[in-house]
């Protein structure tokens, strides 16, 4: 059975590619120019070329894509007979194509080009630009290029946990992306996670002023923390690429996309730690899936799968693994390619009539925050948790 699922090499792809134009497939002859997506023949036979020198096996997934693509874009939607039940690997080609529907010839190859330009690009990356000194972030990769500026998480070894360090970087990270000229921001994690929330170790750092202090600070670094996000006037995107835990949930209903791995869990246990949600959740989350559902995340710890979160307008789309940074960054750059002005324009359109409200909640969310870590109850949770991990 492994054999059946090693569908067929590049190079293999790109004699299929040829041997369809070879047999005269009617709408090989696409117009070089007019397209909507503006894909000349020239590019898409580059691509064609691109393909065949790829080094690393782009995986399965990827590869059934390609062909679906290539033949959408040279023959229109599917019109051939299923495969047989047994017939794996042209029963999943088939699908594959099947499943692109009424796309059109010319979009079918702009995606076509976009995916193998992605997969190339991936093997010999542009240097990155930095954003400011690169060396003034210590808990994160910030970098500009393709007119994207990327803001990685950068604690693997820690889950990407947000430090107080780590907090005052992302302000200052977000602040610098505002003023650049990328059109877009992203954010995402390194490693398997991509946040897991608070370092609880942040509250084992009693200040001279004792835990009352400690709580009106931390209070007021949330409430600028948010503030970053509820005034950043780009297209914000979080790139979800594992499990996110708390504040990092908490705060996607202030992005303007979301696209997660499907390994991806969203997971808020504020009422498990003795305290309340923030990141303006308790506003944004029941208008985006309504007051049950939000009660079952926010009140009852309740984890959801990527395509749960999904379903339930927290995440804007779920993508296979395998294919998951490809696909992304496919659109990102294209996205990107877009007017910076009137993006930023049409956000800022967007976020107006909520921009009061959502200062309002975040005050009211920092406030209630401040009370609860300073409760018997949060202290009790936060001492269990470390007894617990202790214990391991």
């Amino acid at each position: 059975m492994a054999a059946a699922f090693q569908l067929f090499s590049p190079g293999r792809l790109v004699r299929l590619t040829r041997a369809a134009k070879a047999f005269g497939c009617p709408s090989v002859q696409l117009h070089a120019t007019g397209s909507a997506m503006g894909v000349s023949m020239e590019d898409f036979n580059n691509a064609k070329e691109r393909l065949s020198g790829l080094k690393k096996d782009p995986g399965n997934e990827a590869k059934l894509k390609i062909y679906a693509l290539f033949k959408q874009a040279t023959k229109g939607p599917c019109n051939t007979p299923k495969p047989g039940m047994l017939d794996f690997i042209n029963k999943a080609k088939w699908d594959a194509w099947k499943n692109l529907g009424s796309v059109s010839q010319e979009e079918a190859k702009q995606q076509y080009v976009d995916l193998i330009t992605s997969l190339a690009g991936a093997e010999s990356p542009e240097k990155a630009k930095p954003v400011g000194e690169a060396s003034s972030y210590q808990t994160l990769l910030v970098s500009t290029n393709d007119n994207i500026t990327t803001i990685t998480l950068n604690r693997p070894e820690k889950k990407n946990a947000i430090t107080v360090e780590m907090y005052n970087e992302i302000i200052k990270a977000l602040d610098q992306a505002s003023k650049d000229d990328s059109v877009i921001t992203v954010l995402t994690g390194s490693g398997d996670f991509y946040c897991s929330g608070n370092d609880l170790t942040n509250f084992t750092k009693i200040p001279e002023g004792g835990m009352e202090q400690m709580a009106k600070d931390a209070g007021e670094l949330l409430r600028q923390y948010v503030k970053a996000y509820i005034e950043f006037p780009k297209p914000l995107i979080g790139v979800i690429n594992g499990p996110a835990v708390g504040v990092s949930v908490t705060l996607l209903g202030l992005f303007d996309v979301v696209y997660a791995t499907e390994r991806a869990t969203f997971h808020t246990p504020f009422s498990q730690l003795g305290q309340s949600p923030e990141g303006c959740s308790s506003y944004t989350f029941p208008k985006m899936m309504g007051a049950a559902k939000a009660s079952e995340m926010l009140l009852f710890n309740k984890k959801l799968t990527a395509t749960q979160a999904c379903g339930q307008g927290l995440v804007t789309e779920v993508f296979p693994d395998s294919s998951f940074q490809t696909e992304v960054w496919t659109r990102l750059k294209a996205y990107a390619n877009l007017p910076r002005n009137s993006l930023a324009l049409s956000k800022q359109l967007i976020r107006a009539a909520d921009k009061e409200r959502l200062h309002s909640v975040n005050d009211q969310e920092v406030e209630r925050l401040v009370e609860r870590w300073l409760s018997d109850e949060c202290m009790q949770a936060i001492m269990s948790f470390f007894t617990a991990k202790a214990k391991l």
